[in-house]
């Protein structure tokens, strides 16, 4: 089968394809034929060895796991021994980090994945977990209740217009911040107020919130404490803010008043199937900026790396 593959860390051209061998599902799991999946924020900083750290997991001089990925959409094409809840030929979404850049993967079928919701294409139903997955991670971690406030800082990446659209179908009031050419998108997407970072200072708009939810990794609890009520929530999803966040989150934790947390995911079937319901329910929609084939996986990946994407970047795999 041929999947993106890299033996070493670097920039977006140490990836290519290559013919590798099919995997073989085991009795737990499926084996999904990919027709869509995504290049990711998490993708580029994992090929990149962004955060040497990472490589304690990935490996020290090389990357341990080859096949880059976490979304996929596609087609059962075989079920392992023990699977009884998916047959052959159902229609599938959901998660399986590293793997899902390549024509077929194998997923956990008790794993965060759920058949494909009624009326969503592949390219929709690849790109509609990991960022929303990130999304749901801040929200909870605020405690999210209907009637209360959510600004989101950087409200047109994946995290963020999941995280507009999640707090507006939750009864929140949301107000996103965003650039010029995405104000009309996020009050597409449930944003009653929509700020344009260009124009206007977030920080100086006069009006203070329950959560404030930074789903870029471009602002800080300490710029944000004036955006926060008494007792509300700064939420951060970046991985390179985890060591600046940190000992706010530690601190505020015990202290009272206003609070710094960080906001991680672990994928789950309840998510995945959360999320099925609402985009049937019209209650949610990933949006999605590019499709490339996967042969453009280079140049999709140099455009992920950018930092200008709208929503998600789709990679279409098979028919």
């Amino acid at each position: 089968m041929r999947a993106v593959v890299h033996d070493r860390y670097g920039p977006p051209e140490v990836l290519r394809l290559e013919e590798v061998e099919k995997p073989i599902p085991r009795s737990d799991e499926i084996l999904v034929r990919v027709v869509a999946t995504t290049v990711t924020r998490t993708d580029t900083g994992l090929r990149g060895a962004e955060y040497f750290i990472t490589r304690l997991f990935t490996g020290l001089r090389r990357p341990k796991k080859r096949i880059l990925g976490i979304e996929l959409a596609g087609v059962v094409e075989a079920v392992g021994q023990a699977v009884t809840d998916f047959a052959v030929g159902d229609e599938v979404f959901g998660v399986r980090t590293f793997g899902p850049h390549a024509e077929y993967v194998c997923v956990r079928a008790s794993g965060p994945v759920a058949r494909k919701p009624a009326g969503v294409s592949f390219e929709e139903a690849a790109a509609a977990i990991d960022g929303a997955a990130l999304a749901l991670a801040c929200l909870r971690k605020a405690g999210l209740r209907a009637g209360q406030s959510v600004l989101v800082y950087g409200a047109s990446g994946a995290v963020g217009t999941a995280a507009v659209q999640l707090a507006a179908s939750f009864g929140a009031s949301v107000a996103a911040v965003t650039n010029t050419k995405n104000v009309e998108l996020a009050r597409s997407l449930g944003a009653s107020q929509v700020i344009d970072y260009l124009q206007e200072d977030c920080t100086r708009i006069g009006r203070t919130f329950d959560v404030v939810v930074d789903a870029v990794g471009k602002t800080s609890f300490r710029r944000c404490r004036r955006l926060l009520t008494r007792r509300g929530f700064f939420v951060a999803t970046d991985p390179g803010f985890m060591w600046h966040l940190f000992p706010f989150a530690l601190v505020t934790r015990w202290t009272g008043g206003r609070r710094a947390a960080l906001g991680i995911t672990q994928y789950s079937k309840a998510d995945v199937l959360l999320l099925k319901e609402l985009m049937e329910a019209g209650r949610y929609r990933p949006v999605i900026d590019r499709v490339y084939p996967l042969e453009q996986v280079v140049e999709a990946t140099r455009y992920v790396e950018t930092g200008q994407k709208t929503g998600n970047v789709v990679l279409t795999v098979s028919a």
